[in-house]
């Protein structure tokens, strides 16, 4: 049915359903059935695809466009929502969580996730939830729907996609579903073509607190949809707006200290002691006037080079100054010295800095000088007074839902630094831009490979009371603005530098939000952030405060002073100011090339690159322990691996993943690992490859992207965010578990068995985070295991889920079968075989475990001929056979000679027991060599225990023994 047409006193008009042939009719219906009758008969309606003009509407009675009364709008075809008090009929937030929690149930944590409207836009839900704004609207011809919005963090993922009644999805392009990012504060339109018929618009977003910071909601405003078959009354302008005359397609915001009531064709205006802001339908009374209300400024030199502090209202001025209570503004200051003018300036005579030529230098407080012969300008920025805000610099202030504060500024100098402004709102975004056009290396550098074309460094501080936060952003080559790195709440006098590794046309912006909280009065003006100095190298067309020594081409170039860079790897001799290469497995800094001193030494395990522009290992590594030299072979692991941990989920329950591509070694140095965000690259894929890369695209020897399975937010891919290097830099490699002051923490592992040492890689990340002053670092160890295969398997620690326990080191294990050493000698033994068949066999056989790889290979069986009985065996049996004739002998031959002392010692006992009376013998026995003449008879056979026992009682008598003798005088002797 149609819209609500003209009232009669008793009926209004309706037009029917369109039929197959697009006709339709008018038809009166009565507001109270059967009240009255003689309606009027049905009348032919207009065609379905009529409408009328923007400023027009479709008047019942008469079917004829009719231009809208002042104080109202038409878009003639098409509806706009730029009314956000309340979400508009029509509209609904559905909160909708597709991944089920880690038991498997559904999340009910999303109950409460919804679009908020906020007066003059829409804010989305800030959390994890995936949360949808759905109109449906349906179209007799084909439309388009449009759409202004911010989306300034790609930590939420922001999607518009278009269903029919059927729920299919409608064919969409990339970049018409992915919506591009913002600049903080900045709006844009986005404009997708729609098909006749029901249309079901949905605008997605999730959220991901991956990293645990709150993210930037985005925000829409001004929702307009063509298309519609006609209009058949006018929207009347909201409060606080007006149109003034008839036939209008929009209305204007009232002025500043003005009102309007809905549907106002003109504002009135406030009383004198009353205010309003832009687009408010009522006055307020005007408050007394405090210190919250004024700010001081610093003036420009003036021409006795002198510089005061001025107050002033902060605009536009709200208060009341002659009221009870109220505050005056404070009087001038004395007039002081003005600071030196900045480096690479000087002072002209009315105090005015202007910059050095080309070619010359200055301190900012002498005049400029040109660079000696044999040196160049160091060319960049370094700004440290400020007296005047730098001509390549501006500021600004903007509120995402008013315009307040457009025309202020957002900072202000103060002579040693500079400040925030006192803004409009506590919400406002105080804008300092930085405008650099791009970035030149010096002649000295001009040859170096490396990837580092400048830096730059501030120092800061943030004095909050509330939720502030300070916003670092970059915005490279006008197409892409990404936040570096932010800051929330009071923060120390600190340092922070980043890096830029492309060259390109940079702005770098500080934005700084006192409160994300929308607030019609200054609580928080307190509140500031103080900037005391911003350097940036290699500037092209920069100032110069100093001179580099550079090097020349011959004498008389030396005597002209004209520089030539030097090849990549080459250093400035100190002495003769000539390029000479740098030593093997050094790397020249970056910062500067002169002085061997330069040059550093890679460190244990790792060499350097061609252009001695990085160190890193190419995949062979050695190590000596018990006199024994293990050689390692990596190059099985220098193809690039990859390492997905999880699911994890946040306390919302979003399941994503943590992705590691990792390479280790090889590549001639070139970081191989390569991280992308491909929902930034699909919304800006119209960029171009250079930005895209630049913002997008991470290469590195380690890094990290945070992955949002498909499954889980009914994507149409997995979506990667997040990409972080974790390793530019390549330290060395080591079986210590310190380097650098990294530590690898052996302990996050199960203990290494094996006997073969573990090899420590260690990384480093040089770009600084707010959490990580040094960097983040990395350390890969390298671990020996014969049960893996070459390629082996990749682990992080079980106590540290995430790679990392405190953010900033991350910690990996890589076991391997091609970790394992080289084989030697060393790693096998000899077996040899039995004689058999007159040849003997000799294997070679790998100890067990084998703990070795590669390298040398078991010798080949060999075979050397024998005998079945050993010459060792036959000398043998010869000698045994010796020795046993020999023994025979010498016992036969100690029987013999035992028997004769047997019988002289009987012959040397009897002649001991002789009487003295007795005739005696000449000899008691016989001499050496003598025979005996007498036999010795006894007359009875004792035994030899008879012997010794008579030999024992010979000097009693007890016993007597008698002895026949023979001689050959045939005499006989008895003993008794």
């Amino acid at each position: 049915m149609a819209m609500l047409g003209e009232q009669k006193t008793d009926y209004y008009y309706e037009y029917t359903e369109c039929d197959s042939v697009g006709s339709r009719w008018r038809v009166a219906i009565p507001h109270n059935l059967g009240t009255c009758s003689a309606l009027p008969t049905p009348t032919r309606g207009t065609d379905c695809s009529f409408s009328c003009a923007a400023g027009k509407f479709l008047e019942m009675s008469a079917q004829q466009c009719t231009s809208c009364a002042a104080g109202s709008y038409s878009l003639g075809s098409g509806v706009r929502f730029d009314q956000w008090d309340t979400i508009p009929a029509g509209f609904t937030s559905l909160a909708t969580y597709m991944d089920p929690g880690p038991s498997g149930e559904e999340s009910q944590a999303c109950n409460s996730s919804s679009w908020t409207p906020q007066g003059v836009y829409l804010e989305s839900s800030r959390d994890e939830c995936t949360v949808s704004l759905v109109y449906a609207v349906h179209l007799e011809k084909q439309g388009s729907v449009s759409f202004s919005y911010q989306y300034p963090d790609n930590n939420i993922f922001f999607e518009f996609y278009v269903q029919n009644e059927q729920c299919q999805e409608m064919a969409q392009t990339d970049d018409q579903k992915w919506i591009k990012l913002t600049t903080n504060g900045e709006w844009d339109t986005h404009t997708v073509n729609l098909k006749s018929g029901t249309n079901i618009l949905y605008w997605r977003t999730t959220g991901i607190l991956v990293g645990g910071k709150m993210v930037k909601p985005v925000l829409l405003r001004n929702i307009q949809i063509e298309g519609v078959a006609y209009t058949s009354e006018c929207f009347p302008c909201r409060p606080g707006w007006f149109s003034s005359s008839p036939g209008s397609s929009s209305c204007q915001p009232c002025p500043r200290n003005t009102s309007s009531n809905k549907g106002a064709a003109s504002c009135t205006p406030c009383p004198d002691t009353q205010y309003s802001h832009e687009g408010w339908s009522q006055c307020k009374e005007r408050p007394p006037c405090s210190e919250k209300d004024y700010f001081h400024i610093h003036t420009a030199c003036d021409s006795e080079g002198k510089t005061q502090v001025m107050y002033r209202w902060v605009e536009p001025r709200i208060c009341e100054e002659n009221v009870t209570g109220a505050v005056a503004l404070p009087p001038t200051g004395e007039r002081e010295a003005c600071p030196p003018c900045n480096p690479g300036y000087y002072n002209t005579n009315d105090s005015t800095c202007f910059p050095c030529p080309p070619g010359t230098h200055s301190d900012g407080t002498s005049v400029c000088e040109e660079c000696p012969a044999g040196t160049e300008p160091v060319l960049g920025y370094e700004y440290k007074w400020w007296n005047v805000l730098p001509s390549n610099m501006k500021t600004s202030c903007f509120n995402v839902g008013n315009s307040k504060c457009d025309d202020m500024n957002g900072w202000e100098v103060a002579g040693d630094h500079i400040r925030s402004g006192a803004g409009g709102s506590d919400n406002d975004y105080l804008i300092l831009n930085l405008h650099v056009p791009g970035f030149k290396l010096p002649t000295s550098l001009a040859g170096m490979t490396g990837t580092e074309f400048g830096r730059i460094t501030f120092v800061f501080e943030t004095i909050c009371s509330a939720d502030c936060e300070l916003y670092f952003m970059m915005d490279v080559n006008r197409k892409s603005t990404t936040v570096v790195e932010s800051w929330e709440g009071s923060k120390e006098r600190q340092s922070y530098t980043h890096i830029m590794t492309r060259n390109a046309s940079i702005s770098y912006t500080w934005a700084f939000q006192r409160t994300n909280q929308a607030q019609d009065v200054r609580r928080y003006i307190s509140d500031v952030v103080i900037l005391y100095s911003v350097s940036v190298t290699n500037v092209q067309d920069g100032v110069a405060s100093a001179c580099r020594a550079c090097a020349l081409l011959s004498q008389s170039s030396q005597r002209s002073g004209s520089c030539i860079p030097c090849p990549a790897g080459f250093y400035i001799d100190r002495d003769t100011n000539r390029c000479q290469e740098c030593p093997p497995n050094t790397y020249l800094s970056g910062h500067h090339t002169y002085g061997e001193d330069a040059c550093l030494p890679c460190g244990p395990g790792s060499k350097s690159n061609k252009e001695h522009s990085r160190c890193y290992s190419d995949c062979s590594f050695s190590h000596t322990e018990h006199n024994r030299t293990l050689t390692f072979d990596l190059s099985s692991l220098s193809t690039v691996a990859s390492l997905t941990i999880g699911p994890s989920f946040t306390s919302k329950g979003t399941k994503y993943l943590h992705v590691f591509n990792v390479s280790l070694c090889g590549h001639q140095g070139k970081m191989a690992a390569v991280c992308t965000d491909n929902v930034t690259d699909l919304a800006n894929k119209d960029m171009g490859s250079d930005s895209t890369q630049f913002v997008n695209s991470v290469d590195s020897f380690i890094c990290q992207s945070t992955i949002i399975p498909a499954d889980g937010r009914g994507f149409r891919m997995a979506l990667a965010s997040q990409s972080i290097s974790l390793a530019d830099t390549f330290l060395g490699a080591t079986v210590d578990s310190d380097l650098d002051g990294i530590n690898a923490r052996p302990e996050l592992f199960s203990d290494n068995s094996k006997g073969i040492p573990d090899i420590n890689f260690f990384y480093r990340s040089t770009q600084a985070t707010g959490s990580c002053e040094r960097g983040r670092s990395a350390v890969m160890t390298i671990r020996c295991n014969p049960e893996k295969t070459d390629r082996g398997q990749l682990t992080v620690p079980s106590a540290c889920p995430a790679g990392t326990c405190d953010g900033c080191t991350f910690h990996f294990l890589w076991e391997s079968g091609s970790a394992c050493p080289g084989c030697t000698q060393d790693d096998y033994h000899q077996i040899e075989g039995a004689c058999k068949g007159g040849v003997q066999v000799t294997l070679s056989v790998w100890n067990e475990p084998k703990l070795c790889t590669k390298g040398m290979s078991l010798p080949a069986k060999s075979s050397v001929p024998c005998e079945a009985i050993a010459l060792w065996l036959k000398v043998g049996v010869g000698g045994g056979a010796f020795l046993a004739v020999l023994l025979v002998s010498l016992t036969f031959y100690f029987w013999k000679k035992n028997k004769r002392l047997e019988y002289k010692y009987s012959r040397l006992v009897m002649s001991a027991n002789k009487e003295c009376e007795l005739p005696v013998a000449d000899s008691c026995a016989l001499a050496e060599g003598e025979e005996p003449e007498d036999d010795v008879v006894y007359s009875h056979k004792p035994s030899l225990l008879g012997k010794l026992r008579a030999i024992a009682n010979k000097r009693e008598g007890d016993s007597s023994e008698s002895v026949q003798l023979k001689s050959s005088q045939s005499e006989r002797w008895v003993w008794g």
